[in-house]
């Protein structure tokens, strides 16, 4: 039986936990965090086969320029100097080409489609009650030009055998006729499905806990000490970790763990904010609000709005022009919908580990034998929380993976 120590308690951990222990390791779960909180708790809860474009891509340098003078835009790098932040942005830059955008969209593409069966399983086969809903997501837009780009990304999909439809605004309306839209149209993809993330990590917390993974909360990782070319201890303020394997998943922390170790994984950490609503909102299919780049999703007894992409180091303090701009996003796409100013001041956020390429890291690096990475997940962590978690129980019980995991690799900067 193989002895595994995660460090980390978001979606990523646990689902390699889960893979982990279903084929008869012992499992111990180290978290900085009550682990009630967070990136995994406060995000859209979308599975999207659909999201197959990485956030590096051509135009978004000159799009982020842009929208560094504004204030209230979706997508925000705060300038500094610092030598990681600087290293990340030029390798964002490099990234940022079409022919890197067309070699990630079948890894992206059969990385989601993975994990949004493997979600199935974990209802199917266990006795988990979560929501998974596959009602689709609409890709909901208000400008010609937003359309015009969105029709060149529908090809794609339709070419990678995605199921993807177009409806015009009187369609549009017609699929949610107590939701009153304020847009031009949108595309259906089908193929994408959507969960309540807090109701689900507490599940899959208590299932974990009942097969014998062991949580250790509140445990701040203070260093990684190595032998050869090996962990030995993972050190807590207060306990010390040993294990035969060590899985860094993180999120937008894992970097400086990894520094403890002398690699160097360009992550930088992507804030996100929601506002929840109990409010009557006729939404029941998932959209996403194209131009203002906000989602817009039915949970369990609310509906939940979320976005931006703030890159402006760790921290967790609330800006409230970027969640007013969410707010103002519902109202422009809903006609006579308004988030209330108590719900906007109840807006939380969240940060997303973000590689400079758009993709994941999911591997072992060369330099140490015994340390699997699962971080750099960005907008995509829940997912392809499952995929992910089953792709590093492949990894370390030395099994043929479920796919090709090359283009994840921890080496590749």
């Amino acid at each position: 039986m193989k002895k595994i120590v995660i460090i980390g308690g978001g979606i990523i951990g646990l689902c390699s936990a889960y893979y982990l222990q279903e084929s008869g390791c012992s499992v111990t779960v180290i978290d900085k965090s009550t682990m009630r909180s967070g990136a995994s708790f406060v995000n859209a809860g979308f599975l999207t086969p659909s999201h197959f474009s990485p956030l590096a891509a051509p135009g978004m340098i000159r799009k982020g320029l842009q929208w560094m003078l504004d204030p209230k835009s979706p997508f925000y790098v705060k300038p500094r100097l610092d030598l990681d932040f600087l290293k990340w942005s030029w390798l964002f830059y490099k990234s940022s080409t079409k022919a890197h955008v067309q070699q990630s969209i079948r890894p992206i593409k059969n990385i989601n489609l993975l994990s949004t069966e493997l979600y199935k399983d974990m209802l199917n086969v266990t006795d988990m009650q979560f929501q998974l809903e596959n009602k689709g997501l609409l890709m909901c837009f208000k400008t010609p030009e937003a359309a015009e780009e969105e029709i060149k990304l529908s090809k794609i999909a339709l070419k990678e055998g995605l199921n993807v439809q177009y409806l015009n605004k009187t369609e549009l309306q017609k699929l949610q006729p107590k939701a009153n839209y304020n847009a031009l149209g949108a595309f259906h993809y089908l193929c994408d499905s959507h969960m309540t993330p807090g109701n689900f990590m507490e599940t899959l917390k208590k299932h974990l806990h009942q097969k014998g993974v062991i949580f250790k909360t509140d445990q701040e990782v203070i260093s990684l000490e190595r032998k050869g070319d090996e962990i030995h201890k993972v050190r807590t303020k207060t306990h010390t970790f040993e294990a035969d394997e060590f899985i860094l998943a993180a999120g937008s922390w894992s970097p400086y763990l990894a520094k403890h170790l002398s690699i160097n994984i360009p992550v930088q950490a992507g804030k996100g904010y929601c506002i929840n609503t109990k409010q009557e909102t006729g939404i029941t299919i998932p959209a996403i609000l194209v131009e203002a780049k906000v989602a817009v999703t039915p949970m369990e007894h609310f509906t939940r709005f979320s976005g931006t992409m703030e890159i402006a180091g760790i921290n967790h303090r609330i800006n409230p022009v970027r969640v007013q701009s969410i707010a103002a996003a519902a109202s422009k796409f809903y006609t006579g919908f308004h988030l209330s100013e108590a719900e906007q001041k109840e807006a939380v956020c969240g940060l997303r580990p973000v590689s400079p390429d758009g993709l994941p890291y999911i591997g072992k690096s060369s330099h140490i034998k015994n340390l699997t990475f699962a971080t750099g997940h960005a907008m995509m962590g829940w997912s392809l929380g499952p995929a992910t978690g089953k792709l590093v129980e492949e990894i370390i019980l030395e099994k043929k993976p479920s796919m090709d995991i090359l283009p994840f690799s921890p080496d590749r900067f």
